[in-house]
């Protein structure tokens, strides 16, 4: 491509990256979600109690959150597009001993490599989908989020139908989905490549000068970060009782059956596909800031709603709970780039690892209240969670700052 290539015809020519990107991250999040989506067969099978579940999720995700900044770091200075198959290949490992694990320290190791898998997968991942954009970075991290938030929210619904009628064995089906991924992956790594050179080729010497981002001061970040990371506690903290606790809740109170309990686990989890799709289309329009307010504080007057409803208002609390709240990461993590430029890879690290960790922690905490209060009293207490959202009236609008 010459010198005075359109942008748009680089841009279009980075769509089928970013759109595979997103696939890989859809079979990547429905891997991981198979995890808390057979708590209910392992509980009985290896007889754990709440603690123990939620010490699953902690392991995973803690995993997974360790290495993520680490792997961002590297990759700023170092990019290696094919690290996300090594990533695919822990995963493999790990989905295969979740599989046929005979103890219950061995559902902990594979727990692990699953964990460790999407450590290298998502600081790489995002950093491709942040150059695959084409300008447009809400939109582009939004169809990359669709493709997580769908591959989450398949779990469940593969648990029901699959793994539930034919056991823990089943899991290994799945290796062929890690399989696929690995493939697409190399594809991927292959034509970004030759995407990086047109996207170069299509921008002038003198306009990239221009438009280079300047550095903030670190005093100017620190607070909105910290914001930030209070935020996601918030959101992480009120996830994870659905993910490791929502088929619990909704047996001991409801009654109902195992497979109905993972379906509506499905429709809590879909919710977030239209939710990140949105919220980063929207942030693109009308800014982080208010994405970031509404995402998170405008979920509580249904969570607060949420504990005290019959079966039918709990699905229906439920996903619009999650619609409004899955339109706040991908606007945390702009804004977090856009506090820190050039730092792509260690943004998308830190946050994605973040947002592991933070949930592995609160998975663990809340197992323990679950077992000494019951689960029904934990709903309560996280009901209020969204109101930490009001900390985002702090956030200061950016203004991207831009070197002469």
């Amino acid at each position: 491509m010459n010198m005075n290539a359109p942008p748009g015809i680089a841009h279009r020519a980075a769509m089928p990256v970013l759109i595979a990107l997103s696939v890989t991250h859809l079979m990547n999040d429905m891997i991981q979600s198979l995890i808390p989506a057979i708590y209910p067969i392992i509980k009985a099978a290896y007889s754990l109690d709440f603690g123990q579940v939620g010490l699953i999720t902690l392991t995973f995700q803690v995993s997974a959150s360790l290495l993520q900044p680490v792997v961002g770091l590297y990759t700023d200075k170092n990019p290696m597009p094919y690290s996300m198959v090594v990533g695919m290949g822990f995963t493999l490992t790990g989905l295969v001993g979740l599989a046929y694990a005979g103890s219950y320290a061995l559902l902990l190791v594979a727990a692990a490599c699953v964990g460790i898998g999407s450590s290298i997968f998502h600081p790489e991942a995002t950093r491709m989908a942040r150059n695959a954009s084409g300008g447009q970075h809400g939109l582009a991290q939004g169809i990359f989020q669709v493709g997580g938030q769908t591959g989450g929210a398949l779990g469940p619904l593969l648990a029901a139908f699959i793994i539930v009628p034919r056991g823990q064995g089943s899991l290994a089906w799945f290796s062929a989905a890690a399989l696929i991924a690995m493939m697409l992956m190399t594809w991927i790594a292959g034509r970004y490549a030759q995407i990086g050179k047109a996207q170069a080729a299509a921008r002038p010497a003198a306009l990239k000068s221009a438009t280079q981002p300047a550095p903030r001061p670190m005093a100017s970040i620190v607070l909105p970060i910290t914001i930030l990371i209070i935020l996601l506690f918030s959101k992480n903290a009120y996830s994870s009782s659905f993910t490791s606790f929502y088929t619990f809740y909704l047996i001991g109170k409801f009654g109902v059956s195992l497979q109905t309990s993972q379906v509506m686990l499905f429709l809590f989890l879909g919710a977030s596909a239209a939710g990140a799709l949105a919220g980063g289309m929207l942030g693109d329009r009308i800014g982080r800031n208010k994405i970031i307010w509404f995402s998170i504080l405008g979920a509580l007057p249904f969570t607060l709603i949420l504990p005290y409803a019959d079966l039918f208002w709990t699905g229906v609390l439920t996903i619009v709970i999650n619609l409004i709240m899955s339109s706040a990461f991908a606007a945390i993590l702009i804004y977090a780039m856009e506090l820190l430029p050039g730092r792509i890879g260690l943004v998308g690290g830190f946050f994605y690892g973040l947002s592991f960790g933070l949930g592995g922690v609160a998975a663990a905490l809340l197992g323990e209240f679950a077992d000494s209060l019951g689960i029904e009293t934990v709903y309560r207490i996280c009901s209020f969670l969204p109101a930490i959202g009001l900390l985002a009236w702090f956030l200061p609008s950016l203004k991207p700052a831009r070197a002469s």
